[in-house]
C-alpha cells in the first residue's frame, strides 16, 4: 500500500497510460530544465543561481522544451536561479501544457502576485512549489515563510496545487518545526529536508547536531504515519535518516535516465549537481539509458528527486538483463579511465561537471 500512495503521489497530474508505458520503457520520467540561472536572492548554501549570466531566450528554451518532450518526457519541472525572474515565464508554462507536459514550478515565493498566479494558472500550471526554509531570514538564507505568508492567499480559489518545501541545517533547525507547522495548520502539504552535501560529499553549510536532526525526521515519519500532509514519501524519510546514521542504502540511480536535468545554458546534467558539457539537443535515448546503473556518486546523495524517483521505478530484470556481456563491457570502456576514475570536464560554481555518462570518483 505504500507503494501504491508513492506512486499516486508521484504520477500526480500524469497521463495514467502514459505513466504506465513509462515504468517499463526506456523514455524519461521527468526533466528540470533551468529557465533561468539568475535569481532575486542570494542564499549562502544554495549551488544552483549565476546573476552574471543573462536569462536565456525564448526561442532557446522552447527548442529544448521540444526536445525534451520528444524524447518521452511526461513532466516537466520549471526551476532556477528563480524561475519568476523570467519574463516569459508565463508563455513558457503555455508552451509546456500545449505540448502535453504535466508543468510544476518551483519558487522562493518573493516574486509572486495574485495577478501572476491567476496567468499562471489560465497558462495551465498544476503544480508550485515554494522553498522556505526559516520563519524569518537569517544571514544565511533570505528564503523566510513570513515575508510569502500573505501571499498563502492567493491560492484559496486556485487550482494550482501548492506545497511548501524547507531545508533543514544547522541555521534553519531552531525554526524548522515552525515552519513545518506553518505549512500544514493551513492545510499545505509541507516538508523540510535534510541540507544535501555536493558529490564530493562537502556541505556549504553547518549541517547540525546529528541527534537532533533525527529527531526532526522520526517526529515526520510519525506525523506521516498519522495521516498529515507530510509533502514527502515515507521511503525519503528514512532515506535521509540512513543519511545521518551513515547506514548504506541499496538502490540504482536513474538520474541521467528516468529523469535528468537541463541547464539554462542548453546543457544536459545528470543531476543538479552531476553535469555534462552535451547539450540536450544531441540527447538521444540511448544516451539516457547509458545512466542506468549504479553511480559512485549515489552513495549519500541528497538529490532527493533522484533518490524518490529511482525508489519507485523498478524496471522488469527482463530490461536489465536485454544487455550482452559485450555490450556491458563497451558501456562501461566508454565512461571509464584507465586508473578506474571517471572522466571530467573541469567545474563550475554550481558544482561539478562530467562527460555524459559520468560519475565522480567513490569516496576512499
Amino acid at each position: 500500500m505504500k507503494i501504491l500512495k508513492h506512486a499516486r503521489r508521484e504520477f500526480s497530474g500524469y497521463n495514467i497510460l502514459e505513466s504506465g508505458k513509462r515504468l517499463l520503457d526506456r523514455k524519461p520520467l521527468q526533466c528540470s530544465l533551468y529557465v533561468t540561472d539568475r535569481c532575486n536572492l542570494d542564499c549562502a548554501y544554495c549551488t544552483e543561481y549565476d546573476n552574471s549570466r543573462p536569462h536565456p531566450s525564448l526561442d532557446d528554451l522552447k527548442k529544448w522544451i521540444r526536445k525534451i518532450r520528444e524524447l518521452g518526457t511526461m513532466r516537466i519541472a520549471l526551476v532556477g536561479g528563480e524561475p519568476l525572474v523570467h519574463p516569459n515565464i508565463v508563455e513558457l508554462v503555455r508552451y509546456c501544457r500545449e505540448l502535453g507536459f504535466a508543468t510544476s514550478l518551483t519558487t522562493n515565493g518573493f516574486l509572486l502576485t495574485r495577478k501572476l498566479l491567476a496567468e499562471l494558472e489560465d497558462a495551465g500550471l498544476q503544480v508550485m512549489q515554494i522553498s522556505v526554509d526559516r520563519m524569518t531570514p537569517s544571514p544565511i538564507t533570505k528564503k523566510s515563510f513570513k515575508t510569502i505568508l500573505p501571499k498563502l492567499d492567493y491560492f484559496r480559489d486556485s487550482k494550482i496545487s501548492l506545497h511548501i518545501t524547507g531545508v533543514i541545517c544547522a541555521d534553519t533547525l531552531p525554526e524548522s518545526r515552525a515552519v513545518l507547522e506553518t505549512g500544514l495548520s493551513r492545510g499545505i502539504p509541507t516538508e523540510v529536508r535534510l541540507v544535501h552535501a555536493d558529490p564530493l560529499h562537502r556541505f556549504r553549510v553547518d549541517r547540525g547536531p546529528r541527534e537532533e536532526l533525527e529527531r526532526f525526521i522520526d517526529s515526520m515519519i510519525e506525523r506521516k504515519r498519522r495521516g498529515e500532509k507530510i509533502h514527502t514519501s515515507e521511503a525519503i524519510l528514512n532515506y535521509q535518516r540512513s543519511l545521518l546514521r551513515g547506514d548504506h542504502v541499496e538502490w540504482t540511480c536513474m538520474a541521467g535516465y528516468k529523469l535528468f536535468f537541463v541547464s539554462a545554458q542548453g546543457k544536459f546534467w545528470i543531476c543538479s549537481m552531476v553535469h555534462t558539457d552535451k547539450h540536450i539537443m544531441d540527447v538521444t535515448l540511448d544516451d539516457l539509458y547509458a545512466n542506468y546503473r549504479k553511480k559512485s556518486c549515489q552513495e549519500g546523495c541528497g538529490v532527493y528527486c533522484a533518490v524518490s524517483a529511482s525508489l519507485l521505478v523498478r524496471i522488469p530484470s527482463m530490461f536489465r538483463h536485454s544487455l550482452t556481456p559485450d555490450a556491458d563491457k563497451a558501456t562501461h570502456s566508454a565512461i571509464t579511465n584507465p586508473d578506474g576514475t571517471y572522466k571530467m570536464n573541469g567545474g563550475t560554481k554550481s558544482g561539478p561537471s562530467a562527460d555524459d555518462c559520468v560519475t565522480l570518483r567513490k569516496r576512499v
